[in-house]
């Protein structure tokens, strides 16, 4: 299974879809987005396959986008793309490209859709616990 995650490792969320990656026992095309910035097809591209509002991938929390009056609805999606590209860390994260689809992973264990079984237990960050020790999702 090919995998790919626009991740910023800064953020726990990205790195815990990261690593419930791993723990599928596949090793991931990283792309942190913050230094290497998708081109406009490309985050055109992810946010069709993702099949959401432009809007909805966009992150507000730590980001210019109150001071760039992004919540006014006057701006088209076109333009919303464009404030994306010039501030990156207006893109939410981390979103993960599998074979079995496309999808902004948050929370993180949304990632598991995406993958293959569980190779064993995980536990985030935080401490709780998502996968027991036979792989199963714990709910």
């Amino acid at each position: 299974m090919t995998v790919t995650i626009f991740h910023n490792p800064a953020c726990g969320t990205s790195r815990n879809t990261l690593a419930m990656i791993r723990n599928a026992g596949i090793e991931p095309t990283v792309i942190e987005y913050l230094k290497t910035p998708p081109d406009r097809a490309t985050l055109q591209s992810l946010i069709a396959a993702m099949g959401m509002p432009v809007r909805e991938v966009m992150r507000d929390k730590g980001t210019p986008y109150a001071e760039l009056g992004l919540d006014d609805p006057k701006w088209s999606d076109e333009e919303l793309i464009g404030f994306m590209l010039e501030h990156p860390i207006l893109i939410n994260r981390p979103i993960v490209v599998s074979d079995r689809g496309t999808r902004l992973c948050r929370p993180s264990e949304a990632v598991l859709d995406l993958l293959s079984a569980q190779q064993g237990a995980f536990t985030k960050e935080d401490g709780e616990v998502v996968i027991d020790a036979e792989g199963r999702r714990v709910r």
